[in-house]
């Protein structure tokens, strides 16, 4: 293949300061250093849309729309017809529009959808184009969990959201020429549920610029030691229940051993629930900052303490690549190729509590574990090594 590509994204790849813009940023990167693209996406508001303008240079033609349309809408409308919630909200004849004339004008060959949202716009007649769908993550296994764990009417939409779109991404992967997937573990579970080969369900990993997320070369943030970090978007439901959970029921057991430590919730937009946990002793609460590392390269220990996590996560990379020890849960580990008690430590509830004790007990065997879990970022999970394999799958190069 030799013609053009067309890259759909539920969230415009710029700046790539979040989980999902991150590993969106260094695919089209990618893409575009071998052939012409166009991106087709959406974005939160006009500020997104004035900083998603710097992709310009690498790209053959970019086209954005402000995603306006309110959740009560998309509820109703999936309701009407039959549909997951997740693909009405992202519903657009705008988009539509965009690339019907795309296809029709350019010589694309390739289409590229990034997140099971975008899928709705690749045109049930590809006319012999490749359609390769980024999954990240089997996003319906979320909601059903949602389902399983709630009660009462939040928890009926949480069920009806799963298997519609359980039942959604299987017909999109057996269309698809190839799925992928944030790592084995999703690509595994996907092939079993949808009865796919490996030959249409692959794993992509993620990267980590390791030079940039290094634990040196930027001032860190000062007077806050020993302190327990945490990295996240803070209106992401996993990530509130996270650390609601830790800095209620957890934290306090560490502190009842360390009464001197903070724990600190660094991301933006934190929820009303979130905000109130820095009313709690020895919490903050900091809301967006400008760059995570100082918080990160003050942590004396990083916590991710998820209950319910998809594919791999991120903030857990960045804390190993800037050489901080991790305690992580059973579902934020799950999908690193990282050994536990080598690289990072594996835990939950009081186990967690324990852990993150005995780490600032001993800081010499925690800064050990970190030098160890920065060398296996560096020698596992490098960008262009893991994006290698995108050529062969795009017909690039």
């Amino acid at each position: 293949m030799t013609g053009e590509i067309l890259f759909l994204a539920h969230r415009i790849p710029f700046p790539p300061d979040r989980g999902d813009r991150i590993r969106s940023f260094h695919i089209l990167r990618h893409i575009a250093a071998r052939r012409p693209v166009h991106l087709i996406g959406f974005v939160d508001n006009e500020e997104d849309r004035r900083l998603a303008k710097e992709l310009l240079p690498m790209l053959a033609s970019l086209h954005i729309e402000i995603r306006s349309k309110s959740r009560l809408r998309a509820g109703l409308e999936a309701l009407m017809l039959g549909e997951p919630v997740s693909i009405a909200a992202f519903g657009s004849r705008r988009i539509m529009r965009m690339v019907d004339q795309l296809l029709a004008e350019r010589p694309i060959d390739t289409i590229f959808a990034y997140s099971g949202q975008m899928a709705q716009y690749v045109p049930d007649d590809r006319v012999g184009r490749r359609f390769v769908m980024d999954f990240v993550d089997v996003d319906s296994e979320k909601f059903a969990a949602y389902g399983r764990s709630g009660r009462g009417p939040l928890a009926w939409i949480n069920r009806r959201e799963g298997r519609l779109l359980a039942e959604y991404e299987d017909s999109i992967g057996r269309w698809a020429d190839v799925s992928l997937f944030v790592s084995e573990a999703e690509a595994a579970l996907f092939r079993k549920r949808a009865g796919l080969s490996t030959n249409h369900v692959r794993a992509l990993d993620n990267g980590i610029d390791h030079r940039k997320f290094a634990p040196d070369g930027f001032p860190r943030v000062e007077g806050a030691e020993p302190m327990l970090v945490f990295t996240g978007q803070m209106d992401y439901r996993p990530n509130v229940d996270a650390v609601c959970y830790f800095a209620r029921r957890t934290f306090p057991a560490i502190r009842a051993k360390h009464p001197a430590t903070l724990f600190a919730v660094v991301g933006r937009n934190p929820t009303p629930a979130v905000r109130e946990l820095a009313k709690l002793k020895n919490v903050i609460v900091t809301g967006e900052v400008p760059d995570v590392r100082p918080w990160l390269a003050a942590a004396s220990v990083v916590v991710a303490p998820l209950d319910i996590a998809r594919g791999v996560q991120n903030k857990v990379l960045e804390a190993m690549a800037m050489a901080r020890p991790v305690v992580a849960s059973p579902a934020a580990f799950e999908g690193i190729d990282a050994e536990p008690g080598k690289h990072l430590i594996v835990a939950h509830g009081y186990e967690m509590a324990n852990a993150v004790s005995h780490m600032l007990t001993h800081p010499d065997e925690a800064a050990a574990m970190g030098q160890a879990a920065r060398q296996q970022i560096i020698n596992r999970y490098d960008w262009d090594a893991q994006l290698a394999a995108l050529d062969g799958l795009l017909g690039i190069g």
